[in-house]
């Protein structure tokens, strides 16, 4: 049971930390990325690269792999996407027209990777030392991805809610044609927003890198699970993306644990279909009126 619990944790937060940039992407800027999970796995690789190639440690890795992201996240955004924002007329239409730019940029994302990494499966190890904590043995590797989660997500939370760019994040995210009336510049708000998830997803993605196998065409896989988590916590809020992520990795764990670890997928979609039926907008979402 214990171990069932803090492995539930540790997977939940590292999901909640997956999903956090998205929350900002789709629930700031307002785009749908389907290519989210590449870039996890991109970052993923970038740490695979950098350990068995040069020696050097994830962790020192998050400072070079985390700037990169943002700056391609920031320029992927001002190239590709802000046209895309000029031509839409609503928020709905600017939805529909990322989906199909970004299931694009999914694919693009992902040949470079095959052809640069092939299809096979890839990891390392680093830190895999068995800790003892209350009376189970964990990974050491998984207990510093959690604790960094922890970290990386109670900073976000307090840059959003005690710093002026993260009131104007904020007031984007709820009404962009009333955050322009003073005098918040929201294109660049909504480009640092996305450059900003772009950054969370590749600090995701070494972190994960760290205990989990991965390929090139495993990203599908991580923007799936992001996605129940955005919409199951409420589009755009960080408390409801933290509390989907838990409850997505403690129900992975028990049904992993006590049932079968085949129907874990099947349980994430009947928690996801279970939460939109008694709550539509989500956990913390609002509804729109």
């Amino acid at each position: 049971m214990t171990n069932a619990v803090l492995t539930g944790l540790m997977l939940g937060g590292m999901y909640a930390l997956i999903a956090m940039g998205l929350t900002l992407q789709y629930g700031v800027a307002r785009i749908m990325n389907l290519s989210y999970g590449e870039f996890l796995v991109a970052a993923a690789f970038a740490s695979y690269w950098l350990f068995t190639g040069w020696a050097l440690s994830p962790l020192l890795g998050l400072t070079l792999v985390i700037p990169l992201s943002f700056g391609v996240s920031y320029a992927l955004y001002r190239v590709l996407l802000t046209p895309l924002v000029r031509r839409a007329r609503t928020r709905d239409a600017l939805e529909v027209e990322s989906i199909l730019a970004t299931f694009g940029m999914m694919f693009i994302v992902q040949g470079i990777m095959l052809a640069m990494f092939g299809g096979a499966y890839y990891s390392y190890s680093f830190l895999a030392i068995p800790v003892q904590l209350l009376g189970e043995s964990l990974a050491l590797n998984r207990l510093m991805a959690f604790g960094l989660a922890v970290v990386i997500g109670l900073a976000l939370y307090l840059a959003l809610t005690r710093t002026r760019i993260g009131t104007s994040i904020r007031a984007v995210a709820v009404d962009p044609a009333a955050a322009q009336l003073v005098a918040i510049n929201v294109a660049q708000t909504s480009a640092l927003a996305f450059a900003l998830g772009g950054a969370l997803v590749a600090t995701a993605g070494v972190l994960i890198s760290m205990f989990l196998t991965f390929s090139a065409s495993s990203g599908v896989v991580f923007t799936m699970k992001a996605l129940i988590i955005v919409v199951m916590g409420g589009v755009g809020n960080l408390l409801g993306c933290l509390v989907a992520g838990l409850l997505l990795g403690l129900s992975e764990a028990f049904v992993a644990t006590y049932v079968d670890p085949g129907l874990t997928l099947a349980v994430n979609f009947a928690l996801f279909l279970t939460v939109l039926l008694i709550k539509p907008a989500g956990l913390f979402g609002r509804a729109q009126r």
